[in-house]
């Protein structure tokens, strides 16, 4: 606007000047005619002339005066309406901006102060706005960062030099990067992963955007997506990172579970298969045949067992089994158990002994399936356990659970097997608990129920020397003290 009128001043100059010179201009063709008629007449032109020249002289002066005064007259006008006004503003906004407004002198001029006063104010709130939206700008970014901070998954983003522009602490832990790790190139030669970032960024529907890579012993999903600016021009490329090792694991155990069952139900099948095959031929005396008979008895029911165990599994899995919590004296259930069993242990010639306090509270739980627990634990130890061992049995209480403590000293168990035990047909010796009938989902469906009814199970084991298993179990005194504290 300044520059505008600026221009229109200097138009309005040049339009005087030519208006005056046009004017002088005029001024000496009429006196030129003037000297030419004189000539005609015989008049002395010289004298004329000087005369003519004289007058000239004294109209030019008065025209430059004139045009001077004008100027002058304009240039104040100018000055006083637009350049100081302009100048104080200029200055007065440069005070607002640096925010110095008490130290801002107003013009005088009522007309200029309340102009000045309104651009201060507009000056003030355009600076107030810009404050609250970079706030708001600052804001939004914070959260943002303290979001990809927190995320558990990892957040790499790359420009499109494949410099990190954002690296997330997740990313940082997954991919173990270190202070050199500062490119995209570095970090996936690093991690000996063939991808081009230019693919990625230019050729997106045509190749891979996704990746899996092991590291140590931990599984990782790369995701890649391209980003674009604010032209809708590629920006560079995030990759997110997900830790996927639970889902590998869980996959490598359902693969192995099929597998298991399928080898469980194979043997017996196969077995009872022979078996009959034979027996319809039809060349067996009686008693081969009752034999053949008992084998296959002895493989159905061995069959039957693993069917059931895995319905049970398959039952808490999907945990549609009823849990009936009742309140009843362990003491006594360990004592049936025991006496259940005796025959197994005198057959094998063992020394057991059980020992009940007479200070054990009623517990509070599934009595069926603490039964069962206990049935299991009991039978391993007499299966485990050579003839002549010894087998120890104590039910007492401590503080709010009752808890049942199983020693033996049978085979016992490698410290390296310990924390495996309750995985699904996991075994320490294979061929030997095939051999006694075992179908490696005793302790697995111990572990469930155990759970399913808010008690704990510890085996302790030294190979050669003998296992602990101590089971505790909640009283209804501490069942009632959770509903009180609740």
């Amino acid at each position: 606007m300044l520059k505008s009128i600026q221009i229109k001043i200097v138009l309005i100059f040049m339009i005087l000047g030519m208006f005056m010179l046009g004017a002088l201009g005029v001024l000496f063709g009429y006196e030129l005619q003037e000297v030419n008629k004189a000539a005609v007449a015989g008049e002395n032109v010289s004298e004329l002339v000087l005369s003519q020249i004289e007058e000239t002289k004294i109209i030019t002066l008065i025209a430059i005066g004139v045009f001077a005064l004008i100027s002058i007259i304009i240039g104040l006008v100018f000055l006083k309406v637009i350049i100081r006004p302009i100048l104080k503003l200029i200055k007065n906004a440069e005070l607002v901006a640096n925010g110095e407004q008490s130290e801002i002198k107003y013009l005088e001029d009522s007309k200029t102060k309340n102009e000045i006063d309104e651009l201060t104010k507009a000056f003030s709130l355009m600076h107030n706005e810009l404050n609250e939206n970079l706030n708001e700008v600052s804001r939004q970014k914070k959260q943002i960062e303290t979001i990809l901070l927190h995320v558990t998954d990892g957040i790499i983003a790359f420009n499109l030099e494949g410099e990190i522009i954002h690296c997330n602490r997740a990313a940082e832990q997954f991919l173990e990067l270190t202070d050199s790790d500062d490119s995209f190139n570095k970090i996936f030669d690093k991690l000996d992963v063939d991808i081009n970032l230019e693919k990625i960024i230019y050729l997106e529907n045509w190749t891979s955007t996704e990746q899996r890579i092991t590291l140590g012993d931990k599984s990782l999903n790369l995701f890649f997506a391209p980003f674009k600016d604010e032209n809708d021009r590629p920006g560079g490329v995030i990759i997110v990172i997900q830790d996927i090792t639970e889902h590998v694991k869980l996959d490598m155990m359902r693969t192995e579970f099929v597998a298991d069952v399928s080898h469980e139900l194979k043997t017996p099948i196969t077995s009872i298969l022979g078996y009959a095959d034979t027996l319809l031929e039809g060349e067996c005396d009686e008693n081969i045949s009752k034999k053949f008979l008992e084998r296959i008895s002895d493989q159905a029911k061995r069959m039957a067992v693993l069917v059931s165990d895995l319905l049970t599994l398959s039952r808490y899995d999907t945990e549609t089994v009823n849990t009936k919590k009742t309140e009843f004296d362990l003491g006594e259930l360990v004592k049936n158990t025991y006496d259940n069993l005796i025959f197994e242990i005198e057959k094998k010639n063992q020394k057991a002994e059980c020992f009940v306090t007479a200070n054990v509270p009623y517990v509070y739980a599934d009595r069926a399936g603490i039964e069962r627990v206990v049935t299991n634990i009991l039978t391993n130890a007499i299966k485990y356990t050579p003839e002549g061992g010894e087998i120890k049995i104590y039910v007492g209480f401590v503080y709010n659970d009752a808890y049942i403590k199983i020693i033996d000293t049978g085979i016992g168990i490698p410290e390296e097997d310990l924390e495996k035990i309750f995985e699904r047909f996991y075994r320490v010796d294979k061929a030997r608990t095939r051999e006694m009938g075992g179908t490696g989902l005793g302790l697995s469906i111990a572990k469930e129920i155990i759970e399913k009814n808010d008690s704990r199970i510890d085996i302790k084991s030294e190979l050669g020397k003998g296992t602990e298993v101590v089971i505790r179990i909640p009283t209804k005194r501490a069942e009632e003290k959770n509903e009180k504290d609740k």
